[in-house]
């Protein structure tokens, strides 16, 4: 048998161990147990804060080493051309347990501290160096660009007056002074001469540097600018940044130090600038000179900067890796409590029982490693807290399981849904889905996940298709029981196949609208192919699917119904099978379980022998209600109808006070028995599915049995007994499931209805492309290009819009109907996950 069945059908057993844990070997004894992965440790110090807990300044240094180490891989990713970091299984293991493990881990400290260090140094040079070379190129482009003003401004000779009035005509002095760097009648920058401020300032902000600067000197200067083609990138964010090159003429200190003012405030950078034009020439060489000189030591560091990246990336994952284990470790390790008296640490914690054997083996190893020849102590205790919920899957029943668990967590040693589901719920699916071609199409892209799965798993997949590499096994059989559900429905790709012979013919010669006959043939398996020629196949299909679609409801969610009886067998709940299930199974099959046996009845019967019309389901079972005992004749279906339909419905009237009074009235009485023998203190527990249980003798004498044995605390909910909260609970149970089973057998009609569009949109689709091209009148080579264009969209458009598109709805209905149509029947879903430590989810949280 196999080993995941049982943990499948119920959750693992579980056992609450402690283990007595001698100081030297504590580190290597947790480590061992984050390898084998099945060991959940509870918190044993829950009123401690973080802060007072023993192992916290280790935990301080760990995560300060985690914070160096991400700032490393974020540079190494950030270096242009990036570096490779090779993985952890090429990498050296570095020793994370045994007597040398914490002088590594003080070791790997110090070696990054002194590679943060080197690297902040490096980063502050680079960055300076940056700023410094950002300020040279500015500098460049201004000398360059107040060059050329003045180049521009000395072949733009113009006669100007050479005698005006000082207020009349200021703008031909500012204009003149800028041209020509002179007053007229003037030989150089002596005597009134105009000084200028030049400078650099972002792109955006010229406009409104310009407005300010003329509302402040009231129009006495003259501007000119220049756009400055390349950005320029901060070393520190690498952001970049446009800016422009100014040159403003004014007259007198006041004026320019205002302008100066401005600049500076909108963030401007000033610079001097000669008037000589051999000393601009001069400045230029220079700040070229001094480029070249920086850009050599940038080269130069940079050099020497991958080099220490490069050492670092060597490692970087092994040590991320013993970094991250190492707080695992100590964040388990601050759970413990410590035992002054034994000078031990004590842990508490679940695991399942068939593994304690090897949770005693690794124990074992954990004292070889640390050297030392005193073990830690492993026993059971006995306890009424409710264990974790634990299912044991491999990678095919793994996706199944999720889909479960997604809804809600199992109840401990409940029945698992998980378990059927690998069954049903492609099968829904596929009820949906059915097409030979589309199933085909999903099982070939599934198989190819699966042969390559290995490959795939070594590779780094986007989201999208990790969801479907994750789902690979589910999508397998989906694929299948869609190609059978497909040769029910006779459909591939909206064409019906002749496998065997009709049992229908259609007259030769056909004139308007005439009738196939009948020739003694029946076809074998699914639906005759001379069905989709006739005019009346989409009533046809349509009244075959949607009856379907009610026996197929009908049928899951009576079993679904069923599975409360292998729960409250395991949970001694006998009370709960009579008044609850028997009612339930009861009320469910009297009116929809009779409507499924009327359809398979009526598809059984010649109507085309019979003298009666086939009468109307719907009709009958409106009917049912409205006129008992009464039987329209358009509804007869059998003999003695309707008296089966009365003794029916009052099997259904007399389910709702058998579920409503039958639980309250019992668990009152046992309360009125266990008070009068002098039991106090009686508490009534709430399992998952709401259902109270009161305590009895056989708890009471369970406790005495376990007396003298370690029993840990005590820690579920308990509530005095309320005869009124039990019944209020009892009346929602009722209505909810009552009405339930009319919303939930309607709900099902979603396989008739996405049966039905799935199949129309696949006919329409290869109406509209490939049929064309087969009834393309024209020349060879063109109806070969027009048959080839036609393909290719009708097989993309079935790709993406009826495999994908419609194989997710199609997904998400099927989730429904066994989250809530079928779950909602018996599954508790009231446990909580098993979460055990392990090294196997390390970097899991970064790499999301």
């Amino acid at each position: 048998m196999s080993t995941d069945f049982p943990s499948l059908f119920r959750s693992e057993e579980m056992s609450l161990v402690q283990l007595y844990i001698p100081s030297e070997v504590s580190h290597d004894t947790v480590s061992e147990l984050a390898e084998l992965g099945n060991f959940q440790f509870k918190d044993l110090n829950p009123t401690v804060t973080a802060f007072q807990r023993p192992f916290t300044p280790r935990l301080r240094r760990l995560a300060e080493m985690s914070r160096r180490l991400r700032l490393f891989q974020s540079q190494i990713v950030a270096l242009q051309p990036p570096l490779g970091i090779p993985p952890l299984a090429a990498i050296p293991p570095f020793t994370t347990v045994g007597p040398r493990a914490q002088n590594a881990y003080d070791e790997l400290d110090d070696k990054l501290k002194e590679h943060e260090r080197r690297l902040a140094e490096m980063n502050r040079s680079w960055e300076d160096l940056g700023k410094r070379k950002s300020e040279l190129e500015e500098k460049r482009w201004v000398l360059r660009e107040t060059a050329g003003f003045f180049n521009e401004a000395e072949h733009r000779h113009t006669e100007i007056r050479t005698s005006f009035d000082d207020g009349d005509d200021r703008a031909g002095l500012l204009e003149h002074a800028a041209e020509y760097g002179t007053l007229p009648g003037e030989t150089g920058l002596s005597g009134f001469d105009l000084e200028f401020v030049s400078g650099t300032i972002e792109r955006t902000r010229m406009p409104t540097f310009e407005r300010i600067l003329w509302r402040v000197l009231r129009g006495n200067l003259y501007m000119n600018y220049s756009e400055i083609e390349e950005p320029f990138v901060d070393p520190t964010s690498g952001k970049e940044t446009y800016k422009d090159v100014f040159i403003i003429f004014a007259h007198g200190s006041e004026l320019l130090g205002k302008i100066r003012k401005v600049a500076e405030s909108m963030g401007g950078t000033l610079y001097t600038i000669d008037s000589s034009q051999d000393k601009r020439a001069d400045a230029l060489r220079e700040v070229s000179a001094r480029l070249e000189d920086v850009d050599s030591v940038l080269y130069n560091m940079g050099q020497t900067r991958r080099v220490e990246l490069g050492k670092i990336a060597d490692g970087l994952e092994s040590w991320k890796d013993a970094v991250g284990r190492e707080e695992e470790i100590y964040k388990t390790l601050n759970l413990l409590s410590y035992d002054q008296s034994r000078k031990t640490l004590v842990a508490e914690g679940w695991v399942p029982s068939r593994d304690i054997t090897a949770i005693q083996l690794s124990l074992r190893r954990a004292m070889e490693t640390a050297g030392t020849s005193v073990p830690a102590i492993l026993s059971e205790l006995r306890t009424h807290q409710t264990p974790p919920t634990f299912h044991r899957t491999s990678v095919f029943t793994e996706a199944f399981q999720t889909i479960i668990d997604s809804y809600g967590i199992a109840t401990y040693q409940e029945v698992n849904p998980g378990l059927f589901t690998v069954i049903t719920f492609p099968f829904l699916f596929a009820v949906m889905f059915g097409d030979i071609g589309h199933g085909i199409i999903a099982f070939l892209s599934a198989l190819a996940m699966i042969l390559y799965e290995k490959k795939l798993l070594k590779t780094k997949l986007n989201e999208i298709i990790e969801t479907f590499f994750f789902g690979r096994y589910i999508i397998v059989l989906m694929g299948l029981f869609s190609i059978f559900t497909g040769f029910m429905y006779n459909d591939i790709f909206s064409k019906p196949l002749s496998l065997w012979t009709s049992g229908w013919d259609w007259p030769e010669n056909p004139v308007g609208t005439v009738d196939a006959s009948s020739n003694g043939y029946t076809y074998p398996f699914g639906l005759d192919p001379v069905w989709p020629e006739a005019d009346n196949s989409l009533i046809f299909t349509n009244s075959l699917k949607m009856k379907m679609s009610i026996v197929l409801g009908v049928i899951h969610m009576s079993f679904a119904i069923f599975l409360q009886v292998p729960n409250h067998i395991h949970f001694k709940k006998p009370l709960n099978i009579y008044a609850e299930f028997i009612p339930q199974i009861l009320f469910m099959w009297s009116i929809f379980g009779y409507l499924v046996i009327c359809i398979i009845y009526k598809w059984s019967v010649d109507w085309s022998q019979s003298s009666t019309s086939p009468p109307g389901l719907l009709n009958m079972l409106i009917y049912m209600f409205l006129s008992p005992g009464s039987v329209d004749p358009a509804s007869q279906l059998y003999a003695g109808q309707g008296f089966v339909q009365v003794i029916l419905l009052l099997i259904a009237l007399v389910c709702v006070p058998w579920m409503l009074c039958l639980k309250p009235y019992v668990l009152y009485k046992e309360h009125q028995k266990i008070v009068g023998q002098g039991y106090s203190g009686l508490t009534g527990h709430e399992n998952g599915n709401g259902h109270g249980r009161v305590s009895t003798s056989n708890d009471l004498e369970e406790e005495e049995e376990g007396a003298g044995q370690p029993v840990a605390e005590h820690t579920d909910d308990e509530h005095p007994f309320e005869m009124g909260d039990i019944i209020i609970h009892q009346v929602i149970h009722t209505i909810e499931f009552c009405l339930g089973c009319i919303s939930n057998t309607a709900s099902y009609l979603r396989l008739w209805a996405l049966s039905l569009a799935h199949a129309q949109l696949s006919e329409v689709l290869y109406t509209m492309t490939i049929e064309k091209a087969f009834l393309f009148e024209g020349n060879g080579v063109v109806h070969t290009i027009f048959l080839v264009i036609m393909f290719a969209m009708w097989f993309s458009l079935t790709i993406f819009v009826l495999c994908i598109m419609e194989g997710l709805s199609a997904f998400l209905h099927a989730l429904r109907l066994h989250w809530v149509e079928a779950n909602g029947k018996h599954y508790m879903a009231g446990g909580y996950a098993f979460t055990p430590l392990s090294f196997a989810h390390i970097g899991e949280d970064e790499e999301a």
